[in-house]
């Protein structure tokens, strides 16, 4: 599927080389990407698989100039030849614009050639594209080969749909570009055709083959060259003039429905209430039910020193052994035995 970037001016487009296993598909790109400017190219990623190679890279072709003032930018795959990774295929075949089908010239591949060409046709009909009418060419590899077929032979068991050929030796380099700009040629006239017709009305009026342009009566002045531009001239700018104009009208309606989201969330001055203080939290001692008075310490006194007088002083004496008068009232009865 072509994808048209207005912000950097490029229309992309993306291209399969499709064939058998071995028939040159990944020398091809390998040539290309090796003989196109570090400036102008991506970089080329492999998916390896057990017998064979899927390849894509970016290419940004200088000779093939603008298109309406933009320039052309192609992804190029390859697929997988093995009849075991058709899953594979049908996957890299997905928004392809134009494919380049790579035969073996070898009469022992005639077999694989004719299968891996049914296998592309069938895999298109599951994406609803047609071989028809889908920009395709066929190239003839390996015409190096001491037993390569004819070019008659190739196009009777190959070209049913009468479609361009290039003759190559992808090894050497020799056809590899040709057949790249030849399928480019195709595609991009595609392009500009497909966009004409859909941004042409359809309902001008148009002149019969069989009127004649009448020449100006006598005395009659000829028509003046209208100064409007041909039907049909200009219409992939206007296409494109139009898609940045719907690009532009969207972000506006963005920034109008966040305008207005905007608005709906400003609240009415009388709705707006005050929040409180946050409360003061209390001390310890103002949480204390018992700290309200403060209980203040008693004042201290003085304490005077003790004085002893001789009255105070007493002197003991010792019982004698035979009076136990004074030990009566501290005598102490003992229990009796019950």
């Amino acid at each position: 599927m072509v994808v048209v970037s207005y912000s950097g001016r490029e229309i992309n487009a993306k291209i399969v080389y499709y064939g058998p296993g071995l028939s040159g598909k990944t020398t091809n790109l390998e040539k290309i990407y090796d003989s196109v400017p570090e400036s102008n190219r991506g970089r080329m990623v492999s998916m390896k698989t057990q017998t064979d190679r899927t390849l894509f890279f970016d290419l940004l072709p200088l000779d093939l100039g603008e298109l309406q003032g933009m320039k052309t930018r192609f992804l190029l795959y390859t697929v997988p030849g093995q009849v075991y990774y058709n899953a594979t295929r049908k996957l890299v075949l997905k928004g392809v614009d134009a494919v380049v089908f790579v035969a073996d010239s070898s009469p022992d591949k005639m077999a694989e050639n004719r299968e891996s060409l049914t296998n592309l046709e069938t895999n298109l009909k599951s994406y609803g594209l047609d071989i028809k009418t889908m920009p395709w060419v066929i190239q003839f590899n390996k015409r190096d080969l001491p037993n390569a077929l004819s070019i008659d032979q190739m196009n009777q068991e190959l070209n049913r749909y009468k479609v361009p050929v290039f003759e190559a030796q992808a090894a050497n380099g020799v056809g590899v570009f040709e057949t790249l700009r030849g399928v480019s040629k195709i595609l991009l006239a595609k392009i500009s055709k497909d966009v004409m017709d859909r941004g042409s009305l359809g309902t001008a009026a148009r002149v019969s083959s069989g009127e004649a342009k009448k020449p100006p009566a006598a005395g009659e002045a000829p028509p003046s060259k209208s100064t409007e531009p041909k039907k049909g001239r200009g219409k992939l700018m206007e296409f494109l003039k139009k898609g940045r104009e719907e690009e532009a009208a969207a972000e506006e309606a963005a920034a109008d429905s966040m305008a207005d989201a905007r608005q709906e969330t400003i609240l009415p001055e009388d709705v707006l209430t005050e929040e409180p203080a946050p409360a003061r939290v209390q001390s310890f001692v103002e949480r204390n039910p018992f700290a309200d008075a403060p209980v203040e310490p008693a004042p201290t006194v003085e304490e005077e020193p003790m004085v002893l007088s001789d009255d105070d002083i007493v002197l003991e004496q010792e019982p004698d052994d035979g009076d136990v008068s004074g030990l009566v009232d501290h005598a102490v009865e003992e229990p009796k035995e019950r």
